[in-house]
C-alpha cells in the first residue's frame, strides 16, 4: 500500500550558512559600520543584535534574504520581540520551528479527512504525519492539498513507498 511522511525538518547545515552568510554580509556592508550588529546561533535559537530598533529590522531583512536563497522556509520562524538590552542597544530573539506538535498533526488530520481524496487515512507518527492509500494518484492530491493550505509549518514529504 502506498505511503508518505508529511515532516517539518530544517537543514542544520544551511541554517548554520545562512547565519554565516548574514554575519559577513553585516561586516561588510556600510550601512552596518559602527553599529555593532551582529547575529549568533545555538542550536535553534538566534539573537540579532544592534544599537536600535531600526538597525535589528534591517538585519532581520539581511537574514530573511539569506534563508530564502539558502532554501529554508520563513514559516517555520518565531520572531521574538525587540528587546533593550544591556549598553544602551537591542535585541530580537529568533526560534526555528521543527517537529510538528500534536495541535497541528491533528489539524493535518482532519484537512485530510475533510478535504482528501476518499480512502486516504493519516495517522500521527511522533513529530510526524503518516499518509497511506490505495492510488498513488490519490497521494499526489494530499500532497497538494497540503502545500496549498495555510499551515504555518515549512512541510516536507519523505518516505515516499509504493
Amino acid at each position: 500500500m502506498p505511503s508518505f511522511d508529511v515532516v517539518s525538518e530544517i537543514d542544520h547545515q544551511e541554517l548554520r550558512n545562512a547565519v554565516d552568510q548574514t554575519d559577513r554580509e553585516l561586516a561588510q556592508r556600510f550601512d552596518f559600520k559602527n553599529t555593532d550588529s551582529s547575529i549568533e546561533q545555538k542550536e535553534l535559537v538566534i539573537t540579532l543584535r544592534s544599537i536600535t530598533e531600526d538597525r535589528i529590522r534591517a538585519v532581520r531583512q539581511v537574514f530573511e534574504e539569506k534563508l530564502v536563497k539558502r532554501g529554508l522556509s520563513l514559516k517555520g520562524i518565531e520572531w521574538g520581540k525587540i528587546e533593550e538590552a544591556s549598553g544602551a542597544t537591542a535585541r530580537q530573539v529568533v526560534t526555528m520551528k521543527a517537529g510538528i506538535s500534536s495541535d497541528k498533526a491533528r489539524e493535518i488530520n482532519k484537512l485530510i479527512k475533510e478535504k482528501g481524496p476518499k480512502g486516504i487515512s493519516s495517522q500521527t507518527q511522533g513529530e510526524q504525519v503518516r499518509v497511506t492509500g490505495k492510488k498513488r494518484d490519490d497521494l499526489q492530491d494530499v500532497i497538494t492539498l497540503l502545500k496549498s493550505s495555510d499551515l504555518d509549518l515549512p512541510l516536507q514529504f519523505e518516505n515516499f513507498r509504493d
